[in-house]
Parts: structure tokens; C-alpha cells; sequence
């Protein structure tokens, strides 16, 4: 029996030093330790021998057991380090390799046709003004010739949020606010979001709106025409065609819509121009005596020209994008490419 316990000894030490996981290792402690292990059934046996014998046997067997132990929790050390060192090694970042570029964002492409449309009439002395986007129905209608009975008011849808209180449909409203607050000459412009509930492929419940305003003494219609052709072949390229068609605008008289010679088919007609050649772009003419009497100016004495557009559909066509949904996906792939 002495025999055998050095022989379980050296098995042991064997199995210990082979092993290299913790399952291993648990797997090793319960085949020599457990309660059905090698070294429990030679201690069982013990008892059956005589006295001297047992002592000698128990006392070797107790000592190996203690030994045994020992030795799992070295190996159980060992593994644990030997397994973090490999980890470490796996995991180790290597200093000397080149850096990863951080992926910047960029400006929104209805910012950026915002601040280039700023820009050219910046060029032409217009300031830019901002106001409240919920507004009150007094500068949103009333004060731009538009009362409470008035047909015009379905050319705009509204979201009302009381019977005082609305998102605003346009913001001409800041150019009422600012005529009351200064005195000519004023050439100003006022971009800004507005709310209409229409939602198709071009249109939606919010978008995007530039307006603008002179007023002064001796101001034509003549000069309006000369900004607004400026501001369009500065947009498209001086080669743009345009024309100013009469229309009606219930805030300006005369009133016309410029349009621009197609960006897509140059003029021989297409589906995007419906055939005719040309493209609706924006809204413009003299301002109405009746909106300045409202905010103190005497017509008599000032005359002034207004005018609003789009950005959206500015940067449609400036970029031939034919669905204006795509502006608020977000989808990186657009957007990256501007």
C-alpha cells in the first residue's frame, strides 16, 4: 500500500503539471481528492489494517492529501496567470501602428444651400433676421393684408394651436416685426423653419423658408428684378435663364413667380418640368401700401419689394434630388455626399 500511495503520488504531480484550464485542473482534484477519487479509497482501506500498520499508512496518505491540495492550488495559480498572460499578449495594443481618422460629421446640405443663399444677398447689403417660429395670427395673416375671411388663408394650411397661437406658415411675419421696430432704408432676409400639414415626395409637415424685404425710397420693380436675377445666376450658373410670371400674393402688388429654365432637361422639357421648360423657384413683388400702413410706413414715401423661396426645393434643384423625404432620413449615405 505504501507503494501505491507513491505511485498516486507521481501520477498526481504528472497530471498537475500536464494540466493547462481550470476545467482541467477541476477535473484532476476530483479524480484523486473527491469522494470517489483514488486517494479517499486507500484511505477507506486504512482501516482495516493493524495498528501500527494504520499509523504509518494514515499518517503517509494524510500528508499526501495535504500535499495534493497544495499543489491544485499552485496549479490553480499558475493557470490563472499563464491565461492572463496570453490575454495580454491577444489584447496588447501596438503603439507604433498608424492611427485610426476619426469619421467628422458635416454640414447638412439644406444648411449649406441656407448659408450660400445668405451669402449672395449678403453681398447686396441684406442683413440677416430671425423671429418666433409660434406665432400669433395677427403678423402671421392679419398684418400681411391677409384677415380672418380672407381666400389666401387656404393657400396656407396652418397648425393652430389656439385661437390666437399658430406654427407659422411662412416667415414673412418677421419682416413685420422688424418694420415695426425700424425705419427704412431695411434690406433684410429671414430664413428660418415654418409648418404647413402636407406630406408628399415634395412636400412636408416642416421646411425650410428664406424671405426677404426692402424698403426704401424711389425701390422698383425694377430693382427687384435685378436683385432676384443676380441671386439666380449666382444659385445656377450665369447662364440661367429666368423669367418673372404675374401671379398673386395678397401681401405684395404687382406680385410675380420667377422661374428658371429647367436644371434637368435645359429647356427641351421633361417630366420634372412637366414639358414646359421652365421651373417655379420662388415668389416675389412690391410690397402692399395696406402692410405698410399697418406698421406705421407711409407709402407715400417708401416703396419696398418682398420675396420668399424654398430651400428645400432650391437645393433639389441646385443637386437633382427628386425626393424631399430624403433631406430628414438621415441616411449617412446621402448625406455624405455633400
Amino acid at each position: 500500500m505504501m507503494e501505491e500511495l507513491e505511485g498516486l503520488r507521481r501520477s498526481a504531480e504528472s497530471d498537475l503539471a500536464a494540466a493547462r484550464t481550470e476545467d482541467e485542473l477541476t477535473h484532476i482534484k476530483t479524480k484523486y481528492l473527491g469522494r470517489k477519487g483514488a486517494l479517499t479509497a486507500i484511505l477507506r482501506r486504512i482501516g482495516s489494517l493493524g495498528p501500527e500498520e494504520r499509523q504509518q499508512l494514515g499518517k503517509k496518505a494524510n500528508e499526501l492529501k495535504d500535499f495534493l491540495s497544495q499543489q491544485v492550488e499552485a496549479a490553480l495559480v499558475r493557470i490563472r496567470q499563464e491565461d492572463r498572460a496570453r490575454k495580454l499578449q491577444k489584447e496588447k495594443i501596438d503603439c507604433t501602428l498608424p492611427g485610426r481618422r476619426v469619421a467628422f460629421g458635416h454640414k447638412h446640405p439644406i444648411t449649406i444651400v441656407r448659408e450660400e443663399i445668405c451669402e449672395i444677398f449678403g453681398r447686396l447689403g441684406f442683413t440677416v433676421v430671425e423671429g418666433p417660429e409660434v406665432e400669433t395670427d395677427y403678423y402671421n395673416f392679419t398684418a400681411l393684408n391677409i384677415p380672418p375671411d380672407h381666400p389666401a388663408r387656404d393657400m396656407q394650411d396652418t397648425f393652430y394651436l389656439d385661437n390666437e397661437l399658430l406654427l407659422r406658415t411662412h416667415t414673412s411675419p418677421v419682416q413685420v416685426r422688424t418694420m415695426e421696430q425700424m425705419r427704412p432704408p431695411l434690406r433684410i432676409l429671414s430664413p428660418g423653419r415654418v409648418y404647413r400639414p402636407d406630406s408628399d415626395v415634395s412636400h412636408t409637415p416642416m421646411f425650410h423658408q428664406v424671405e426677404g424685404l426692402m424698403v426704401d425710397r424711389g425701390v422698383t420693380f425694377a430693382d427687384l428684378k435685378g436683385v432676384l436675377t443676380y441671386f439666380v445666376r449666382e444659385m445656377f450658373g450665369p447662364e440661367t435663364a429666368l423669367r418673372f410670371r404675374p401671379s398673386f400674393f395678397p401681401f405684395t402688388e404687382p406680385s410675380a413667380e420667377v422661374d428658371i429654365c429647367c436644371v434637368i432637361c435645359r429647356g427641351s422639357g421633361c417630366r420634372v418640368c412637366s414639358q414646359t421648360g421652365w421651373l417655379e423657384i420662388l415668389g416675389s413683388g412690391m410690397v402692399d401700401p395696406a402692410v405698410f400702413e399697418n406698421v406705421g410706413y407711409d407709402a407715400e414715401e417708401f416703396t419696398g419689394f418682398a420675396f420668399g423661396l424654398g430651400i428645400e426645393r432650391i437645393a433639389m434643384l441646385k443637386y437633382g434630388i427628386g425626393d424631399i423625404r430624403l433631406f430628414f432620413e438621415n441616411d449617412r449615405r446621402f448625406l455624405a455626399q455633400f
